[in-house]
């Protein structure tokens, strides 16, 4: 029996009526409108809140139907229903029309669709007045979703950004002062930016984004993974015993809590329609404002960065932090919490993510982007493995070589060091950079299997000056008792030609 799976669809009742796989999260969506009346909750893109709110609407306009075999159909009052208020600004016309005129638009859509008519002049009025107007049918659940979306689209252009945060700042205005007429809010988005009103004027908004208690609300669980995709993973375990461990490298590792981890179900469910391993969220969506952020900030080595809890769970437009961009992005996850619960450790999730990320910041230094350095990447991985310097300079070559001339610095070597870095970082090969010792600090350290690499880059000058710092400084001392084999390497690029010129390699 062929098996439908919901892939890029957000729609709850189609995915019901196509038959389409569903994990039931109908029991945690029961405890959320339940338990509490506020709420705000940040995920990365296809990690499954457009169904979410979605699901949420169906529930509460009384769509018993739907829930047929669900754990909520027999544990919620199917007579009571709610006046819905469905934002979803994915949705909304705000590039073509601008921001007022999509909410009016939005606005006008749901007034329509209960029947009434919006006199206001203007979004904060004609928001306010919906809401007061359907609460004469029963009190009203606001779901909006992608909050952020008028925001995150305009990041490479401020005065954007700064219009559109005025205006959202005065559309949830109102929405404090609407208590009485409220039985569930639900806010959900990518990222908590600062400065915008519904965080600074909501001060009764629950942020769940690093709840105890919700952090498997969207995504896939390995218990809902192994139990709702058995006859996948029964199949492919018959030609592939590793078959689940292998899913698990590729794509689970998300967490907000260090209590539940989550797959991502937008990589999951194609891979379970054609099982072959690629990096399917990544290719969804191209990230070029965080691309560009993170060389603006020089910032390549991104694995164990350490921030504070208030600075993970917001992102300041005029001064951001690259740290909370890659985790509220989903680029990082939580991998520590320190003892008092200040200090928040990241690193990559998975090696979805960390191939894809690596691939495109590359790219973007080697201004390329979006096309890749994969083919690059291999040979260079297979040189390492094979002590094959001259093949590794080859390709490095190749690498350097797109690299546009401004960007050549001549009184630095730091570029040539980035891009060595994030390709033998792509190429899984143990990497460090600026490694100290007792007389100085060598460029690139790289370990594989059977060799240890000190890499000496420079600009302009000779091989034999970059091969003698090495020697002079030590660099492979710390590792004279380890068995591999040392190579120090000198390596010259010429400014002119975007090239190295020279070359030299001394076993050690």
């Amino acid at each position: 029996m062929l098996r439908k799976y919901p892939i890029g669809i957000q729609n709850f009742r189609e995915i019901r009526h196509g038959g389409y796989v569903y994990i039931d999260k109908t029991k945690i969506i029961h405890r959320l409108v339940e338990t509490g009346k506020y709420y705000f909750l940040s995920r990365p893109r296809r990690f499954g809140k457009s169904l979410l709110v979605d699901t949420i609407e169906e529930l509460f306009t009384g769509s018993k139907e739907l829930f047929e075999g669900l754990w909520i159909h027999d544990n919620w009052d199917w007579s009571k229903t709610n006046p819905v208020i469905h934002f979803d600004f994915a949705k909304l016309p705000y590039k073509e029309e601008g921001l007022s005129e999509a909410i009016t638009y939005g606005l006008n859509i749901t007034a329509k669709k209960y029947g009434v008519e919006l006199t206001g002049n203007n979004i904060k009025v004609q928001f306010l007045e919906l809401i007061e107007k359907l609460a004469d049918i029963g009190q009203v659940v606001i779901l909006i979703d992608e909050y952020d979306k008028p925001i995150i689209d305009f990041l490479e252009e401020p005065e954007v950004v700064d219009a559109n945060r005025s205006i959202m700042k005065s559309f949830y205005s109102i929405l404090k002062g609407s208590d009485k007429h409220i039985r569930l809010l639900l806010i959900t988005g990518v990222s908590q930016f600062s400065q915008v009103s519904i965080f600074s004027d909501l001060n009764n908004l629950r942020n769940i984004t690093l709840s105890q208690q919700y952090g498997d609300i969207v995504g896939i669980t390995q218990t809902e993974l192994e139990k709702d995709f058995a006859p996948e993973i029964t199949e492919l375990s018959k030609t592939n015993p590793d078959i689940l461990a292998q899913i698990k490298e590729w794509y689970n590792g998300y967490t907000w809590n260090l209590k539940t981890w989550a797959y991502n179900p937008f990589s999951l469910l194609n891979f379970m329609a054609e099982p072959v391993f690629s990096n399917y969220w990544y290719a969804t969506g191209t990230p070029t404002f965080l691309f560009k952020l993170l060389k603006k900030m020089a910032l390549y080595d991104i694995e164990s960065i350490e921030m504070g809890s208030l600075e993970l769970s917001d992102f300041n437009v005029e001064k951001p932090s690259p740290g909370a961009l890659l985790f509220q992005t989903g680029y990082l996850t939580l991998k520590s919490i320190s003892s008092d619960g200040d200090v928040f450790e990241l690193g990559f999730p998975n090696r979805e993510v960390k191939a894809s990320l690596l691939d495109g910041l590359l790219s973007t230094y080697r201004e390329t982007y979006p096309v890749g350095s994969i083919a690059n990447v291999a040979k260079i991985k297979t040189a390492l493995r094979n002590g094959d310097i001259g093949s590794l300079v080859s390709q490095l070559n190749s690498l350097i070589a797109t690299i546009p001339y401004d960007h050549w610095n001549a009184g630095t070597e730091s570029i040539f060091t980035v891009v060595t870095f994030l390709t033998f970082k792509l190429a899984g090969i143990d990497v460090h950079t600026e490694v100290h010792n007792n007389k100085g600090r060598c460029d690139v350290l790289a370990m594989t299997d059977r060799y240890i690499y000190v890499i000496e880059l420079k600009l302009d000058g000779t091989a034999e000056e970059a091969l003698q710092q090495i020697k002079d400084k030590g660099y492979l001392q710390p590792y004279a008792a380890d068995t591999r084999k040392k190579l120090a390497v000198g390596i010259t690029f010429c400014s002119e030609k975007r090239e190295v010129s020279q070359y030299l390699v001394a076993r050690c």
